[in-house]
């Protein structure tokens, strides 16, 4: 089996090959970057002659698609919407079943603060989602969206949570990756970089399409905030967490829900601060004069604040997770939750993010390869996984030490 991992250099795509590397089954691993320095690091840092290293600008199709007929399967790990869309368009025309770790759910594009998305001149985004799934399932490929942490893991675990009930009436997921408590004290807004921030802070802007009481509801993201204490695995940590668009495929592919919403985890007092920084402007992405010169002050936040944000020497990263599923089963109301606290790899140097992410994204598309799923087109995780390839998939992570537990409860009986 041959995979190509595109946007393969960064952290994200670090810990993907790191973890087909360990699978003699992958006889060659292509991996994707943009400038020779960054396929340097990654032949210092594996030193593997499974490894093939291609120097690509994404945006030229015409090598990217020839690329891709070399390959079984494609992994995106590309940073933004624009290169994820033309990697979808080049995988189409190649033949190439993918899977992307993107927060986007291709078959129907979020319309604010597009990113550069190529759309073609006439369509809207829903048409050019559409579109897209149609060519994909023509060309008779797979291509699986979102399958990283949130979404990926968060969308499974609460498909099988809705599964176990008779009937489902409300998910919440609630996901994030956060600093160590100790490392979020020497970073401003309690926040460590893990991806891409710039992304993260375009999370915190846009509208978000949610379910509520049946109907689906446009909201502001950072909305819905909400207080709770992580309690498992030994745990006793105070968290907050509120309304973002990790999961947006979901108000398609579980529309009798009367609920749902995703949610994205932080240490108390980080909600406060982006709210004082949208507050203050700092977060609008539209261009204002400055002494004679047009600038965003999103940009310009961005610059100054990130490099404050990376890791420190010796700090790490936690990626939580607690997904809560009500409904009905055997005539009694139901809760379901599902629970992770996974910590960085330092013996390695892989992030909790690149691992939950990253070894996610590994194992999808080793199963896409060994054609385990029978769907095509644009499909989200919760469509291509059955209760049997999910076992399997959360076996696969137990072996990479990535522990989700499971707890039911009866919360109420009906009324006769």
């Amino acid at each position: 089996m041959k995979i190509l991992v595109l946007g393969g250099t960064g952290r994200i795509g670090l810990a993907i090959v790191y973890d087909l590397l360990k699978n003699s089954i992958v006889e060659t691993i292509g991996v994707s970057g943009s400038t020779s320095a960054s396929l340097k690091k990654i032949d210092r840092r594996f030193n593997n002659n499974r490894i093939a290293l291609h120097k690509l600008d994404v945006s030229d199709k015409k090598a990217l698609v020839a690329l891709m007929k070399g390959y079984d399967v494609g992994i995106s790990a590309l940073p933004n919407r624009r290169l994820s869309y033309l990697a979808l368009e080049a995988a189409i025309e190649s033949g190439l079943n993918m899977v992307d770790i993107l927060e986007e759910y291709h078959r129907h594009p979020d319309r604010f603060e597009t990113e550069g998305i190529p759309l073609p001149e006439g369509l809207n985004v829903d048409e050019y989602g559409a579109s897209l799934h149609r060519k994909a399932k023509e060309a008779g490929i797979l291509f699986i969206d979102g399958m990283g942490f949130a979404p990926g893991l968060s969308n499974l675990t609460t498909a099988m949570g809705i599964r176990m009930l008779d009937t489902a009436q409300s998910a919440i997921a609630r996901v994030g990756g956060i600093p160590s408590k100790a490392a979020s004290k020497n970073h401003p807004l309690k926040y460590m970089v893990t991806w891409s921030f710039e992304h993260v802070l375009r999370e915190y802007n846009v509208k978000v399409n949610i379910k509520n009481d049946g109907a689906v509801e446009e909201v502001d993201a950072m909305t819905g905030l909400e207080n709770f204490t992580f309690d498992k695995y030994g745990k006793n940590e105070h968290l907050e967490c509120f309304i973002t668009p990790g999961m947006p495929s979901f108000i398609y592919t579980h529309p009798e829900l009367f609920y749902f919403t995703e949610k994205t985890i932080r240490w108390p007092g980080h909600w406060q601060g982006i709210q004082t920084l949208k507050e203050c402007g700092l977060l609008d992405v539209t261009p204002v004069d400055f002494q004679g010169t047009s600038l965003s002050p999103r940009k310009f936040m961005l610059h100054s604040l990130e490099p404050r944000m990376k890791a420190n020497p010796g700090e790490t990263d936690v990626c939580v997770m607690y997904n809560s599923i009500e409904g009905i089963k055997d005539d009694h109301h139901q809760l379901i939750e599902f629970h992770m606290w996974d910590e960085e790899d330092t013996k390695n140097g892989i992030t909790s993010m690149a691992r939950v992410t990253g070894f996610s994204a590994a194992i999808a598309a080793f199963m896409l390869g060994e054609g385990v799923f029978d769907a095509k087109g644009i499909r989200a995780p919760e469509e291509v996984f059955s209760p049997l390839t999910y076992n399997y998939f959360m076996s696969e992570l137990e072996k990479r030490n990535i522990t989700v537990r499971m707890h039911k409860s009866i919360i109420g009986e009906l009324m006769v």
